[in-house]
């Protein structure tokens, strides 16, 4: 048994489990334990909210389990856990604090049987010792010190190697017959009969044809209703293709739970995982993966604290990863969240501070590798904004993809939008400044200037040098740290400051109203004042006189790889490549801020919208400045990724949004190609009709926040948990959560909510499906992004009418594209993709309901043909969704039980 006493906190009560019994304490006899005595807790930060006592630690058991099973996932609640070790769930909240114990006990055993993780351990749990970790003194002893000394971490890491580049695709053609056959040998002989799905295979075959016109790629668009399979459906022709063109096709997701599926359906392709591996490649964005120049920079004295330990967890996962992706690769979610942010972004590459060649480590780079691996792949698993990023400004020109398929995507609108958009905003201007300049007085860790980055350049071609002399002298001018408590006090230094100085006091002018409540505010950049027209001329002046240098030094860099000096080998190659790219980037960024200054007392851009915003939470400003997006953004999303391809597959089960056709046109870029695209369409094979049904409550009060709790926990009590509540504002969702968590737990009905726990939402969504009991709560991420099939999830609430927000930016588009029926498109798509939450698989049983009496019947299209729309009182949607649940939850149970 352990030497330390047990904590656990929910909102049913708080119970302490020593080796003498478990007795239920008050919250404040709970902190004076935890603040005298060691004790055992699972999930610290969580366990400390709900004890009003942030500062509480402990010997979290998730840190110990990351220790002992790096790489290894576990649901961070106290049935996962159990799953995990091998143990028996307890029954009740009461009984979890024994638990605990019990779980101890099993994983510190782990060391004195057959460990597969135990190269390394010794070395960490020394360092960690040296930090101070609570779970140290407990289980360094039991680690036996290897006799020979280890291969650890930067040792172990395999080096990726440079190949041959791949030759261009051939050109063949797929006949949809063997797209067909294709499908039939990944579903195998016993799958159910879809006819859906083949026509689906068949359908988007034409994507993979021979283009026959340059810039005018076959572009299929295909709405494929929840249930067709639509996954299987296009792998079939894009693994045909791959194969027999020898080319690599792109997959791309808008969120990291399709990601993840997609890579688990590719197992179909490739049983063996050893081919899997190099023959499908999942891509991110740089700042996923696992810097291991900044690790070493933490673990050698760059981290200290709490954020210290987190490193040494973190270096215990890198040598067992299997991507060295951070953020839903298989470091667990919830790592970091005990950490409180201490530390987790500083491990990956935010900055663009990469020096390619020139780490240390850059032959066993997880980004390199993942590069390299893709260059070679058949199925690349990307997301939209990678591929954007990618078709931009991507340094692998030769291997650019030439064919596409885009699941999800009624994202691409939004994922272009991001993507394309331009701010020139306090927080984008510190930053470049950082990049330039490096650390400044004061500043610490091994972040490194421009001039630093680039010292042999400068020293071997004098004009690289005094660009680079001349772009350190310009960023003096951007903002620099203090920067908004500068503005707050009316001292604002330099042109920029100045500038946001100005656009600070003309939003609160225009934009402020009482009762905003301290959110964040913005105003059109129309009919500019004085001020605001005098600060733009000097800080465009600043922003000039620094993207020349940049711009000049990229030549030069240019002109370095053509001339081939004697020192310029194979690793200092690519790092002045890889400089090239990211002075790119910044030249591009800078002049862009460029245009949107002229517009400050210029003429009006039709294809654009200007804005000024001051960004605050709770009232607290944290970000000033100015916003640019382009009006339409699938018009540079069609130029820059679209034209270039040969073939693109788009695809969603809302693709059409509730509309017609000539939405799915707009919002995917296709009115911007010569060539029309291809239409097919499908319905879901569910039986909506007799398996869901839509309920309108009429009788509960806009704005009466006592009357929306009371809803909400009335009808997860009658759902018997397993309810998915969706709401329009953060605010809102934490008063409800606020004043229902406690009545449900008392009646054994977890609630899990996003914005509240301290819990990242991948996990929180992790949590919601392995408990058929629990409830979560959340906002957009969980209604467009939730795979949950089964009784975890049997109801879906929405607070009302998912209307958009009356932004600057939307209210242009709204004009531009038909006034209220522009607002009816974005409400039938959102309703449309909060109620496909529900119905996942052919046996799933469910119920909608909104509480908004104010649902305008012109939207009910929205829902699947068949089903059901009733509007009633609170009271009836009570009993009809506790009628219509009630075999559901039963019939749950009784499976889970068979399994």
């Amino acid at each position: 048994m352990p030497p330390y006493p047990a904590l656990h906190a929910s909102h049913g009560g708080i119970w302490i489990a020593t080796a003498e019994g478990t007795r239920p304490v008050g919250r404040g006899e709970a902190i004076r334990v935890a603040a005298d005595t060691p004790v055992i807790l699972l999930n610290a930060p969580l366990v400390g909210q709900r004890l009003g006592y942030a500062e509480l630690s402990g010997l979290d058991i998730l840190e110990l389990y990351a220790f002992l099973h790096p790489a290894r996932f576990a649901v961070p609640t106290p049935a996962g856990l159990a799953r995990a070790v091998d143990l028996s769930p307890p029954e009740r909240d009461e009984d979890v604090a024994a638990f605990l114990l019990e779980a101890t006990a099993a994983l510190l055993a782990v060391p004195d049987n057959d460990w597969r993780e135990r190269e390394g351990a010794w070395a960490s749990v020394q360092s960690l010792g040296r930090l101070r970790w609570a779970w140290a003194p407990v289980v360094g002893p039991r680690i036996v010190k290897p006799r020979v000394d280890e291969r650890w971490l930067f040792s172990r890491l395999p080096e990726w190697e440079e190949g041959a580049p791949r030759p261009a695709p051939r050109t063949i053609e797929i006949e949809p017959g063997d797209s067909e056959a294709r499908l039939a040998e990944l579903t195998g002989g016993l799958a159910e009969e879809r006819p859906g799905q083949r026509a689906y295979a068949a359908a988007a075959t034409a994507a993979f044809a021979p283009r026959a016109v340059r810039e005018s790629p076959n572009m299929v668009l295909a709405e494929a209703g929840t249930g067709i399979g639509k996954t299987l459906g296009y792998l079939a022709p894009a693994s045909l293709w791959s194969q027999r063109a020898g080319g690599a096709v792109w997959i791309s997701t808008y969120t990291k739970a399709l990601q993840r599926q997609l890579a688990a359906e590719t197992q179909r392709l490739y049983p063996d995982p050893v081919l899997r591996r190099e023959r499908v490649v999942t891509r991110k964005g740089r700042e996923n993966y696992l810097c291991l120049l900044n690790l070493e920079d933490a673990l050698h004295g760059g981290f200290a604290g709490r954020a210290a330990v987190l490193a040494q967890l973190v270096a215990r996962w890198a040598a067992y990863s299997a991507d060295g992706d951070m953020v839903g690769g298989d470091l667990p979610g919830w790592l970091p969240t005990l950490f409180r942010r201490n530390g987790p972004a500083a491990l990956t590459d935010r900055r663009g501070e990469c020096v390619y060649a020139g780490c240390p480590h850059y032959r066993k780079c997880f980004i390199e590798r993942a590069a390299r691996a893709s260059a070679d792949a058949d199925i690349v698993i990307a997301n939209h904004a990678l591929v954007m990023v990618n078709a931009a400004r991507g340094r692998e020109v030769a291997t650019r993809p030439t064919r596409y398929v885009f699941d999800e995507g009624h994202h691409l609108f939004d994922a272009a939008d991001a993507m394309f958009g331009v701010a020139l905003t306090g927080s984008e201007t510190i930053e470049l400044r950082r990049w330039i300049l490096g650390p400044e007085a004061g500043g610490r860790g091994r972040r490194r200037g421009l001039q630093a980055r680039l010292s042999d350049v400068a020293s071997y071609d004098e004009a690289g040098g005094v660009a680079i002399a001349d772009a350190v002298r310009a960023a003096q001018a951007l903002a620099a740290d203090g920067w908004l408590g500068r503005l707050n006090e009316g001292q604002p230094f330099g042109p920029i400051e100045a500038l946001l100085a100005a656009v600070r006091g003309l939003t609160y002018a225009r934009a402020e109203q009482p009762g905003d409540a301290g959110y964040g505010l913005e105003a059109e950049l129309a009919e500019p004042t004085p001020e605001l027209i005098e600060a733009a001329a000097p800080a465009a002046a600043a922003l000039d006189a620094l993207v020349r240098p940049l711009v000049t030094l990229g030549r030069r860099l240019e002109a370095v790889l053509t001339e081939g000096p004697d020192w310029l080998d194979g690793p200092a190659r690519a790092r002045v490549e890889g400089a090239i790219a990211s002075i790119g980037w910044r030249a591009e960024t800078v002049a862009a801020w460029l245009a949107l200054l002229a517009r400050v007392g210029g003429p009006v851009d039709p294809d654009h919208v200007d804005w000024l915003s001051v960004e605050r939470v709770e009232g607290r400003e944290y970000d000033i400045g100015l916003h640019r997006r382009w009006l339409d953004p699938t018009r540079p999303f069609a130029e820059i990724v679209l034209k270039p391809a040969h073939g693109a597959l788009v695809t969603s089960a809302t693709l059409t949004g509730g509309g017609d056709w000539s939405v799915a046109e707009a919002r995917t870029g296709a009115p911007h190609l010569a060539r029309a695209p291809a239409r097919f369409q499908v319905e879901s094979p569910f039986d909506y009709a007799n398996n869901a049904e839509v309920l309108i409550v009429t009788d509960v009060k806009r704005g009466d926040i006592p009357a929306l709790a009371n809803a909400y926990a009335r009808l997860i009590e009658a759902a018997n948990g397993g309810t998915l509540g969706l709401f329009t504002a953060i605010r809102r969702l934490r008063a409800v959560h606020a004043r229902i968590a406690d009545r449900l737990a008392r009646g054994g009905l977890p609630l899990h909510a996003q914005h509240v726990d301290p819990i990242d939402t991948g996990t929180l969504v992790d949590i919601f499906r392995d408990d058929p009991a629990a409830s979560l709560l959340g906002t957009d991420a969980l209604r467009d992004g939730v795979d949950v099939p089964g009784t975890s999830l049997r109801l879906v609430v929405m607070e009302g009418v998912p209307w958009p927000k009356p932004t600057v930016l939307h209210a242009a588009r709204k004009l531009a594209g038909g006034g209220s029926a522009y607002d009816d498109r974005i409400v039938r798509a959102r309703l449309a993709q909060a109620f496909g939450r529900l119905i996942r698989r052919a046996d799933d049983r469910g119920a909608f309901v909104l509480l908004s009496a104010a649902m305008p019947s012109r939207l009910l299209d929205a829902f699947p043909s068949g089903v059901r729309v009733s509007r009633v009182t609170l009271e009836d949607a009570v009993a009809r969704v506790a009628e219509r649940l009630s075999t559901t939850v039963r019939i749950g149970h009784d499976a889970d039980q068979a399994g």
